[in-house]
């Protein structure tokens, strides 16, 4: 080789890399990274500066390692202390006399046996929660009232491979529900068995949302993929399923768009891919949809800022709505009446009013200091919205100025329902837990969530059933981003 030819040949320095180890011994580790260190020695760096470097990236990783354990303690720590504040405020443990006794004592004047550790813990917690928390307790606090409430989990649905954002009850029958995923797919289920009847696979993106037409067995999912789906819910029976023509709406379904599973036995899973109508025309992921009123149209919530509404025969929107400065999070409609009502990251949520057709009016509710997650309306001219401030408010349509009850909260509000029957509204919280309050912003009860009864991670939806009594299975679901959909019985006991 000549010397020219060696002199154009550039020798390119080995850059210092960081080897990420799983070994749980930090003696290995740090060997590790020290041999590492010795592979690089031929970097341009000075010996002193990759010496330095190393020592860093040592202590770097030892006080994430520190802060990583001290987190875990805090967060158990935090679960005990709530677990022990809710046993207080729900009455689980009773005063006397001026003294704690865990429920069932056989202490009778109060003074006869010694306060244990657990029962001081508790009243320290009450106390400290009362002196700086006083606004969230007094919302807690159950008064003496003629209606009590009582809840356990009666039904588990599995078969999501990612988070369950919403869930909804049909409205034709009483008997099944459907889920929308982050796995691309929407579920109808069985209430009574809690097996999967019918999977939707028409979206390219992760399903964000799904209703139930007002009177007739069809379906509308917004996706993140921009795009809302009408389609049939064709459920049959196992054995009904090699006859189409035995089912009511399958006229209407060809056979490529109602297919089995691999599996074609009386387990087997129907799957749909395609829809009957597409409503696209959305800038940005739609992130809830509903059916209004007659259920000839649908509206459409999107993260571009405005919401849609569509005639379903021609696919085609018929009114645009806009005015929310950033992305929409929501919307509902009025159960028999032509209202609409959007909410948004912008800390507001809208009424939009159809009832004239010559003018609609819009109302903006403005008593939220975060984002407004969603909103629903009650059987009679109110509606609730819950936001990330941790707070629900209820408001009058008549009067829009204050709300009329404002609970607060120690979480975040995802997706609430309020029960058609008897007005009990159902809080999804981030910190996986779930509230019943009444109208009037009184606590009822909190969900389960001991033995894994509850849900592991934050708790995305919930959705009343039409009935609310104790020969019903269930009458309350719930799902959350630990894939998860449960069935509850929520019963309403009153006190003679």
């Amino acid at each position: 080789m000549s010397k020219q030819q060696a002199g154009s040949i550039k020798i390119k320095p080995k850059r210092l890399s960081i080897r990420r180890t799983r070994s749980p011994n930090r003696m290995g580790s740090e060997r590790m990274r020290h041999d590492g260190y010795e592979q690089d020695r031929e970097s341009s760096l000075p010996s002193d500066v990759r010496s330095r470097l190393w020592s860093l990236f040592v202590q770097i990783e030892r006080e994430f390692e520190c802060m990583h354990a001290e987190n875990l303690a805090l967060q158990e720590r935090v679960e005990a202390l709530n677990e022990k504040l809710d046993l207080v405020l729900s009455g689980g443990e009773k005063f006397g006399d001026g003294e704690l006794f865990a429920e069932g004592g056989s202490s009778k004047t109060g003074y006869s046996k010694k306060q244990s550790a657990s029962q001081l813990m508790s009243q320290k917690i009450k106390t400290t929660y009362k002196a700086s928390t006083s606004k969230i307790v007094s919302s807690f606090k159950n008064p003496n009232q003629a209606t009590s409430v009582e809840c356990h989990r009666t039904r588990s649905f599995a078969g999501h491979r990612d988070g369950v954002w919403e869930v909804t009850c049909a409205r034709h029958t009483p008997t099944m529900i459907g889920t929308a995923s982050a796995d691309r797919s929407a579920r109808l289920w069985d209430v009574e068995t809690g097996q999967c009847l019918l999977k939707y696979l028409g979206h390219n993106g992760s399903v964000n949302s799904i209703r139930f037409h007002p009177t007739d067995s069809i379906v509308c999912t917004g996706s993140g993929d921009g795009t809302c789906h009408i389609w049939r819910a064709i459920v049959s029976k196992p054995e009904e399923r090699s006859h189409p023509g035995s089912a009511d709406e399958a006229d209407n379904i060809t056979d490529e768009e109602f297919e089995g599973v691999d599996n074609p036995d009386a387990s087997a899973t129907a799957c749909l891919r395609s829809p009957t109508c597409e409503l696209k025309g959305h800038e940005g992921a739609v992130i809830a949809a509903d059916w209004f009123t007659s259920g000839k149209q649908v509206v459409t919530a999107s993260w571009d800022r405005t919401a849609k509404l569509w005639d379903v025969e021609t696919a085609e929107h018929v009114h645009q709505l806009t005015g929310h400065d950033q992305e929409l999070t929501h919307t509902c409609t009025h159960p028999s009446q032509q209202l609409i009502v959007t909410s948004s990251t912008d800390t507001t949520f809208r009424l939009w009013d159809f009832r004239t057709p010559s003018i609609h009016s819009v109302n903006v509710f403005q008593g939220h200091s975060d984002t407004v997650r969603s909103t629903a309306f009650t059987t009679k001219d109110i509606v609730v919205s819950g936001s990330d401030d941790r707070t629900v408010k209820v408001w009058d349509l008549k009067n829009m100025r204050s709300p009329l009850t404002t609970i607060n909260t120690d979480s975040s509000v995802n997706r609430l329902s309020v029960s058609p029957v008897n007005n009990i509204i159902a809080l999804p919280h981030d910190n996986r837990h779930i509230r019943l309050f009444d109208i009037s912003g009184v606590r009822l009860a909190r969900l389960p969530r001991r033995n894994g009864q509850g849900h592991q991670r934050m708790v995305c939806s919930t959705a009343w059933g039409e009935e609310t009594n104790a020969k019903a299975s269930c009458n309350l679901f719930s799902c959350g981003f630990d894939r998860r959909v449960l069935g509850w019985q929520v019963r309403e006991e009153k006190d003679k």
